[in-house]
């Protein structure tokens, strides 16, 4: 393989990762079709993209940006090939696929649940001491925590985002067409509606929940009795962890989908994090978040 080629592998012709290219459907059954393919792609991991997943996460830590601009690169070359026929050595990476947003590899996906089920085995043996607690907690990091936590997000986005920020949004003030990290048009053919996929809001909440994940399974897990101590300090850094998790999340939600030009006031998903600076100073006079939110974590062990 060529060193200098810089482009993901999935964002060649994997466009219907795991199979051949389905046929078109209607918009109506985009989310089960989504879910379908998540399913069909579990026997399929030699096929996955790991190394790209971890370049992923490692970059939405110092450049958060750059993992959406490789979403750009996946949108360019599936619809524009011969623009940029120069940029790629092998051939097979310029057909034609469907115009999308989401990446069918779903390899960041199972890597952090991985990554869950690796964290679930060591809150489990700190906190529950025996092995069936410890595997109920451990699933309830993946399925629940995770799993079901990103999906209710993505719903919830794909519901709201595209209707409230989308063209013509009610009650919010039209403004020019922006470009965007996917173009002017943002990759659209002409004909075609500019609709939010379930997909692509499902790919941001799960890299919006990769912080979570750092702050509250990793970093609280080791510095557990630190930040629950009685001391002002532990107080203070226990708060800030939170503030940290759920404020860098809300910034990758955030860049998620500025990256889409079709959607406007984009800056409003930003307005959380108000919310959470006030009440992280409100809370340095005397809550401490992580000795009374932390052990709701783990609930789903105990009997």
């Amino acid at each position: 393989m060529n060193p200098h080629i810089s482009i993901p592998r999935q964002h060649g012709s994997n466009a219907s990762f795991g199979g051949t290219t389905p046929p078109a459907r209607s918009n109506s059954i985009r989310m089960p079709r989504f879910f379908k393919r998540l399913v069909d792609t579990i026997t399929k991991f030699a096929q996955m993209d790991f190394e790209m997943a971890v370049w992923e996460m490692t970059h939405l830590i110092i450049a958060p940006k750059k993992v959406f601009r490789s979403i750009y690169y996946h949108v360019c070359f599936t619809l524009r090939p011969i623009e940029y026929l120069e940029r790629v050595a092998d051939p097979l990476l310029l057909t034609e696929t469907k115009n999308t947003y989401h990446l069918a590899d779903p390899s960041f996906t199972y890597l952090l649940s991985s990554f869950q089920l690796l964290t679930g085995i060591a809150w489990g043996i700190a906190t529950q001491g025996s092995a069936g607690p410890t595997l109920r907690l451990t699933l309830m990091f993946i399925f629940v925590h995770f799993l079901l936590s990103s999906i209710i997000v993505a719903t919830l986005a794909y519901l709201l985002i595209g209707r409230l920020l989308g063209p013509g949004g009610k009650g919010l003030p039209s403004r020019m067409r922006r470009r965007g990290l996917f173009g002017d048009e943002g990759g659209r053919r002409d004909g075609e509606t500019e609709d939010l996929e379930f997909g692509y809001c499902f790919d941001v909440a799960i890299r919006a929940f990769f912080p979570v994940w750092i702050c509250l399974y990793v970093a609280q897990f080791v510095l557990w009795y630190l930040i629950r101590g009685d001391h002002w300090i532990s107080l203070f850094l226990g708060n800030t962890l939170y503030l940290v998790a759920f404020g860098y999340s809300t910034v990758i939600f955030f860049l998620g989908y500025n990256a889409i030009p079709f959607l406007q006031h984009t800056e409003l998903l930003l307005s959380p994090i108000i919310l959470y600076t006030v009440l992280w100073a409100v809370s340095l006079f005397g809550f401490n978040i992580p000795k009374h939110v932390g052990p709701l974590m783990t609930l789903g062990g105990r009997e």
